[in-house]
């Protein structure tokens, strides 16, 4: 199976980078998910209360700034989608 001559086999980079942006914005809230059930299944075995609630909004930060590094960098990027106007 090979591919039409008209279409490149490889991405452009820019492309590739931003789809891969893409890709990280949309897994950051199943990631996030993940991290915040980690103390619950801890919690019982090794993880104070306290350090529960350090774990939480220590993680709570780090998804504040990853989101922002990343809208950041998708705002940068040049992309096909050009951002609604609206509102």
């Amino acid at each position: 199976m090979s591919l039409p001559p008209d279409r490149p086999i490889f991405l452009e980079r820019t492309a590739y980078r931003r789809r891969r942006l893409e890709d990280a914005a949309r897994l950051l809230p199943i990631f996030a998910v993940l991290a915040v059930l980690v103390p619950v299944w801890l919690l019982p075995v090794t993880v104070s209360g306290a350090g529960g609630m350090v774990w939480l909004f220590s993680l709570w930060l780090a998804i504040i700034v990853m989101s922002a590094i990343i809208h950041r960098l998708l705002a940068k990027a040049p992309g096909q989608k050009a951002p609604p106007d609206e509102l």
